[in-house]
Order: C-alpha cells, then structure tokens, then sequence
C-alpha cells in the first residue's frame, strides 16, 4: 500500500509517499481503508520531534482519519467489515489503510460523509472537552477562544455557541474572523490589529467568564489579564511554537483558575466526563448541529504540502488528506 513516511525528523518537505507493506489487524484491532485524513497542528511537531511524545523512526504520521472497515482483529466486538468508521491514533492515518485499536474507532452517523468525520473527532473532542468538563461552561458565560479560525478554535467556537455561551473569537485576520461570525461568534478581536486584553475588556468590561487557548506565546498573558475575578483558563496547546511564562503575581491578584487539556490523557483521568462528553458529542454530529470546516484537500501525494499548509497557519478549519 502507498504511505506517507517520516524517515528522518524534520520539516513537513522532509516526508516521503512510498510503498509500505499492508499490517494485518491484530487481535483487539481493526484494519480501515482509508477514504480521507485529517492534518492537526501536532502532526507537524511528531514530525519535527517537537511534541509531548516521541515516534520512533520510520513511522507514517497521521492522527485522524475515516473510511471503510476491511478486517476485524480477534476479539474485536460491535464492528464488521465494511462498516463507515473514523478514528484517531498517534500515527498511521496518512496511509492507503490503517490498523487501530478498536476502542479508538466509532462509527460514522447515518448522513455523515466519511470527509466530514475524518475532520470532526480530534478537534471537536479537544474543544467539547474542554469547554465541558474543564472550563464548565454555562449559558450566558462570556468565552474567549483564541486562535479561533484553527482546528481547535472554530471547533471550540461551534461548540460554545451550542453550550449556550457568548463567543469572543480572536485570529489573525479579518478573513478568519469572518468566518468565526458564520459559526456563531458575538464579537471578534483581530489581535494583530489591536491588543487582546483591550479587546476583550471593550465587549466584556467586567472580563471574560472563560478562555480557551491553543496558541499560548505572549496572547496567554493578555487574555489572562482580561478575565474576571476568578475566571477560568484552559491551555489546550502551543501552536505559536512558544509555551507561555505566566508571572504568578497576576494570579495573586486576579484569583483566576488555571487549567490545562491534554486529549491523550483526558480519558484515563476523568473517564466519567470523557464517556459523557463523547456521548453529547456524537449526538450533536448525529443530529446536524455541528460539521467541521473543511479549508482544503490534498491528495496522499501531496501530504508534505498539506502539512506546510497547516504548519504556515494558512488553513481555517480541518485539511484533509484524501487516499
């Protein structure tokens, strides 16, 4: 089968699309033919050696795909082949098949096409929980989301909006901030244009309920000063490529409550939240009441163009890689 495969960490050009052999599924596992693949920013970094974890080389990237069930592992229960699947893993996604766990595959809804939910579970899992379980977002609270047009950030956008909440979105340009309007957001910042924290306190002077951050690097700290006594902040990544230094006397003084996601461990942690979340997540799907924006397709043998695309922040929403 074809894959893309990092031989040596690097940039995203330094990936390659050759012939690999085809892994049989293993007992507990499923094999997918894969119709379509998502590219999230982590993507990039496993690719670089960049991230929280290491993949040892050679190793075909890719955390997020869907397509068609072609063969059920030993012991495998509640899946049959040719079932619409989607699923994450740390790797393998960018390939003509992947093999998974199981319990890291679902179905696809009646109505949902397989490109939709190849973009739909990292992101929208990352802001649901996030917003949910972490930060408890209520009706009426006012939510920060920086980063807003990302994967991430329009995810956690849809979702605020569907929780009830007020959006505050923050990105880069005026394009992306349209497009965080389309998906529900009351008010927009441009904080290449003016500073977050002054933005923030202009449509909440009382300051903000909640923020939810991807980006870290200096926004972190604006959008903290601009919370309200004992609001909360959630990091849930560091696509700036900088991790934040927060000076703790703002926090002396601001009272706020400081939180971090991490989708790897979320589950294992707190397993009650994360089976909830999973459910109301899937129902939201099911029913039509969220979709990921999809910004752009590539075909398998530009992955390396798809992942630039992602690593230069040009995308909005999910891109995918189609086999």
């Amino acid at each position: 089968m074809r894959a893309v495969v990092c031989e040596e960490y690097g940039p995203p050009e330094a990936l390659v699309v050759c012939d690999v052999p085809l892994r049989a599924a293993k007992a507990g596992q499923l094999q997918v033919q894969v119709a379509a693949a998502a590219v999230n920013f982590p993507d990039v970094l496993i690719c670089a050696n960049q991230y929280q974890v290491s993949m040892p080389l050679p190793f075909t990237p890719g955390s997020e795909f869907a397509g068609v069930v072609t063969e059920v592992g030993e012991g495998v229960q509640g899946f049959a082949v040719g079932e619409r699947v989607f699923g994450s893993t740390m790797a393998g996604g960018f390939a003509e098949y992947v093999t998974a766990p199981a319990e890291a595959v679902r179905k696809v809804p009646d109505g949902v096409s397989l490109n939709a939910a190849a973009g739909f579970w990292v992101a929208h899992a990352t802001a649901y929980h996030a917003l949910r379980s972490v930060a408890e977002v209520q009706p009426g609270d006012k939510v920060v989301v920086l980063g807003a047009a990302g994967g991430v950030g329009l995810a956690a956008v849809e979702l605020a909006v569907a929780l009830g909440a007020v959006v505050i979105a923050g990105a880069s340009s005026a394009e992306k901030l349209a497009l965080c309007r389309e998906r529900g957001a009351a008010h927009t910042i441009e904080y290449t244009t003016t500073d977050l924290r002054d933005g923030i306190r202009e449509v909440a002077p009382d300051g903000a309920d909640v923020i939810i951050d991807p980006v870290g690097g200096p926004l972190a700290e604006r959008a903290l000063r601009a919370t309200k006594w004992g609001g909360r902040f959630v990091t849930v990544g560091f696509a700036s490529g900088e991790i934040p230094r927060i000076p703790l006397n703002l926090v002396l003084l601001k009272g706020p409550i400081i939180k971090g996601f991490e989708i790897r461990t979320f589950a294992h942690y707190a397993p009650e939240a994360a089976a909830r979340d999973e459910r109301e997540l899937l129902e939201l799907l099911a029913a039509g009441k969220i979709a990921p924006h999809i910004s752009a397709e590539y075909p398998l043998e530009q992955a390396g163009a798809a992942l630039r695309f992602v690593a230069d922040r040009k995308a909005t929403g999910k891109v995918l890689i189609t086999a």
